[in-house]
């Protein structure tokens, strides 16, 4: 039975909490209460077992009357062939319009199910000349499709399952299990809540966020901080938008640590957008990297107990970054840097090895990463923020 300050599940491994709603605080008013529940998201099935089904139907049909037909017409009763023969040419229209009527049904489900699953199997001369490798494979992760709710004083999307939004296709990725984009509205939060056997990390984009935690810390991050916490055993923590004029809009990334039973800890990192224009800086590392600083406090990335190692870039438009591979996979997001939308990617845009172009909201998944290189370049018509992960 695992048990967090706010979910007792019996099956479910840490963080266990993943599949909780979080308890939601109105700084406006000193009592706590539940957030309502997440929604679940629903997809739609594709019509191509129809499709087939219409098809298959039509070959039946066109068969089975032509040798009727042709067995009738041998006969000396004439007039069977010609009622059957009728009968033929009357149903066959009907036929032919249900697999029309079917096949266009699909098609844009079709074309969508193949532009989600954008797959690179074969370098174009363009990217040969670049000597981008064509081992990689991008699967797109479209905006409109991640896990969504609004609850008023949380506007949040899942890229993989949590809380009440369960897809059994986006579950985890390699050891990352957690990236919400979340926007909390002035003077609210999260509650007190328990977290253990995570690294959490918090990648804040706009507006301000405050940190209280079991550990003793204390602190309000602003845009170009990192925080991270290592949940180790067992911690309790509260994040609170404290402004009474903006709302905060930050990332919540969690990630499997490598190694069970920690010590919990607590580090925090800064890094400025002219760090990050124009170039890919690393703000995560595991922790055994050389030359990564274990002090809570300090320069470069911000240590992690997991092999995963986290980029950022704030791409000019007509600017461009490659990124060699360490681990067997990978994930770009770009954020919605330009406002909350729950539609069709839109705002800035990015463009992956010449070929997947990204929206604001929307990622990739990258398969066959290891000892690869990729290229992100900016074709939009702004800068564009973005996330590359880099995972064993």
């Amino acid at each position: 039975m695992i048990t967090t300050g706010y979910l007792t599940h019996p099956t479910l491994a840490p963080d266990s909490a993943a599949y909780a709603t979080p308890p939601h605080l109105s700084l406006e008013s000193p009592s706590t209460e539940l957030a309502s529940t997440y929604p679940t998201t629903l997809y739609p099935r594709s019509n191509l077992g129809l499709d087939i089904a219409a098809r298959r139907t039509l070959s039946l049909w066109t068969n089975t009357s032509s040798t009727i037909i042709t067995l009738a017409i041998s006969s000396t009763k004439l007039i069977v062939a010609l009622f059957i023969s009728v009968a033929a040419i009357l149903y066959s229209p009907l036929v032919r319009s249900l697999a029309t009527t079917s096949r266009k049904a699909s098609v844009p489900i079709v074309t969508k199910a193949v532009a989600s699953m954008s797959t690179i199997a074969a370098a174009t001369p363009a990217q040969a000349t670049l000597g981008i490798s064509p081992k990689l494979k991008l699967e797109l992760r479209p905006n409109p499709e991640r896990g969504h709710a609004d609850h008023g004083w949380l506007k949040t999307f899942h890229t993989f399952s949590f809380a009440d939004y369960w897809d059994p296709k986006y579950q985890q990725f390699g050891a990352l299990r957690v990236i919400n984009e979340d926007r909390v509205e002035k003077s609210q939060g999260f509650g007190t809540h328990s977290h253990r056997e995570m690294e959490i990390f918090s990648y804040i984009v706009s507006g301000e966020l405050e940190h209280k935690d079991s550990m003793g810390n204390l602190e309000i991050m602003k845009r170009g901080d990192v925080q991270m916490t290592s949940a180790g055993t067992g911690i309790t923590h509260s994040e609170y938008n404290r402004n009474t004029k903006e709302q905060v809009h930050f990332l919540q990334i969690w990630v499997q640590p490598h190694t069970s039973r920690l010590v919990p800890k607590y580090f925090t990192r800064h890094f400025t957008d002219a760090e990050k224009t124009d170039t890919l800086v690393e703000i995560v590392a595991p922790i055994e990297d050389e030359g990564i600083s274990n002090e809570r406090e300090g320069s470069g990335p911000t240590p992690i107990h997991s092999s995963v190692h986290l980029r950022a870039s704030i791409l000019s438009t007509g600017k461009s970054v490659t990124h060699k591979f360490q681990g067997t996979k990978g994930y770009v997001h770009l954020i919605q840097t330009s406002g909350y939308n729950t539609g069709e990617s839109s705002g800035n845009k990015i463009r992956i090895n010449g070929q997947l172009e990204l929206g604001e909201g929307d990622g990739s998944f990258i398969h066959g990463a290891k000892a690869q290189e990729v290229k992100i370049e900016n074709v939009g018509s702004g800068k564009a923020e973005l996330l590359v992960f880099d995972i064993q």
